[in-house]
């Protein structure tokens, strides 16, 4: 067999047959890996008239058992499955480094031991690291298999003697493929790993999760193939320094992706937060101008979250703007609008924006309490305690209507707040006289002083 090689780009898996510094796909500097495959020999047609056809049956015939699921004990991780884990199923878990994606799959371990039997094989950590984190967290490892391998056939052969109800595979990135001469990692090693996996998986019927590490951009690195082999594809993110952490869904053939789980970090593992919003909202301040609280949608649950603002004369010919936890090409649009059509001058000040407890958000729905917090603190008012404001602002500054009005509403009420600034139109769909809180509607930025 005739040996090929191509370079291969480990940010989005596009193959060219030189080597460049530059992707030229994504633009990526320096993510050029070679790899060297050995080309199959073509298929006569002789060859090819011997080989059997596929065999074919109704669909009418074919018994559904997309209800088989396994819960894990941890409410929020079912919540962003869809009710659980889904027989025969391969997931794909990725995160930043210390995001807690081992202690998160250890604990969901310890939750299903009791009554399954679940193999954990570890590329990357000894059994003894895994039995010292295991006695860390209190989690019983009654049935719980544990085995160090990076040779996908020892794997694979590993499971079928076993058949566990559960296998974990830590991590992707350091399994090999023998007879694929790249070293574990590599484009290469990773698409065909994880083919095997999931070939292994469908097979057998044995849930499958597997881990894999993610690049500077945040995505899981390898070859983008591998998300579209998967099943279902989960991020964890967040900032190790905070506790705040969100398992977010990328992709899901068995549940919805608009769903999330929230957790908090401790010494003793990743616990689901049930309320988000009490404890973003914890030691929110209330007398200070530039302070301002919103209600965006994650999933199908409204959560409340502080956003906070400065605005300051600026020391440079050209001011700073900076946003944390708010999508920064957003911001400087808010700006513009509430310059332009507010008639509020921000061109000579340094604005910093900044959303407590390590949230981002991505809900345009808070517009409208962005530009209140920015208002706020270039007026040095500041916003009446209990009020809760959300709206979606357009380039000629008029506030539009947002979907779920009547969650985040009735949300705010659960809180105890009394006052919610919210778009006109959406205002004239809800049903007032049910709510006790005092609701205000805005239909353009220029009526921004009702928010104080």
């Amino acid at each position: 067999m005739a040996v090929k090689t191509y370079f291969v780009c480990t940010n989005c898996g596009a193959q060219t047959t030189k080597w460049y510094g530059r992707c030229p796909e994504c633009g990526e500097w320096n993510t050029l890996q070679e790899e060297t495959v050995q080309s199959k020999p073509s298929v006569s047609k002789k060859a090819s008239a011997k080989a059997g056809s596929a065999r074919t049956v109704s669909l009418d015939e074919v018994t559904s058992d997309s209800d088989i699921r396994y819960t894990t004990g941890i409410e929020e991780f079912d919540r962003v499955l869809g009710g659980g884990i889904v027989e025969g199923s391969v997931i794909l878990l990725g995160g930043e480094p210390g995001a807690g994606k081992s202690t998160l799959l250890l604990q969901l371990c310890g939750n299903v031991c009791g009554q399954a039997k679940v193999l954990y094989i570890s590329g990357e950590e000894s059994s003894s690291q895994i039995k010292l984190r295991a006695k860390r967290l209190g989690i019983d490892t009654h049935n719980l298999l544990i085995a160090n391998e990076t040779d996908i056939s020892s794997v694979i052969n590993t499971v079928r003697e076993h058949r566990p109800d559960l296998c974990i595979i830590d991590s992707i990135q350091t399994m090999e493929v023998d007879g694929i001469p790249s070293s574990a990692g590599s484009v290469a090693q990773v698409r065909e790993s994880a083919s095997a996996l999931t070939r292994c998986a469908k097979a057998e019927g044995i849930p499958m999760i597997i881990v894999g590490h993610v690049n500077k951009d945040g995505a899981i690195a390898g070859p983008k193939v591998m998300e579209h082999i998967v099943d279902t594809v989960l991020y964890l993110e967040g900032d190790r320094y905070l506790a705040l952490r969100i398992l977010r869904s990328a992709k899901n053939r068995y549940g919805s992706t608009s769903e999330i789980g929230i957790f908090d970090m401790t010494d003793k593992g990743l616990f689901g937060i049930a309320n988000p919003s009490m404890l973003l909202l914890e030691g929110a301040v209330t007398d200070t101008p530039g302070s301002c609280v919103t209600c965006v949608m994650e999933g199908s649950r409204p959560i409340m979250a502080e956003i906070q603002a400065l605005t300051t004369k600026s020391n440079f010919s050209v001011p700073r703007r900076t946003a944390d936890g708010l999508d920064f090409n957003r911001a400087n649009l808010l700006i513009a609008v509430i310059e332009k059509r507010g008639g509020y001058v921000l061109s000579a000040l340094d604005v910093y924006l900044n959303v407590i407890g390590g949230l981002n958000i991505n809900d345009t729905a808070s517009d409208l309490a962005v530009a209140s917090s920015i208002v706020s603190s270039l007026l040095d008012k500041t916003i009446p305690a209990g009020t809760v404001i959300f709206g979606e602002l357009g380039l000629g500054g008029e506030v539009r209507t947002v979907s779920d009005a009547e969650k985040r509403v009735s949300e705010a009420e659960k809180l105890g707040f009394t006052r919610c600034v919210l778009p006109a139109s959406s205002l004239r769909k809800l049903n007032a006289s049910r709510y006790s809180m005092e609701l205000i509607g805005i239909s353009n930025i220029t009526e921004i002083k009702k928010v104080f």
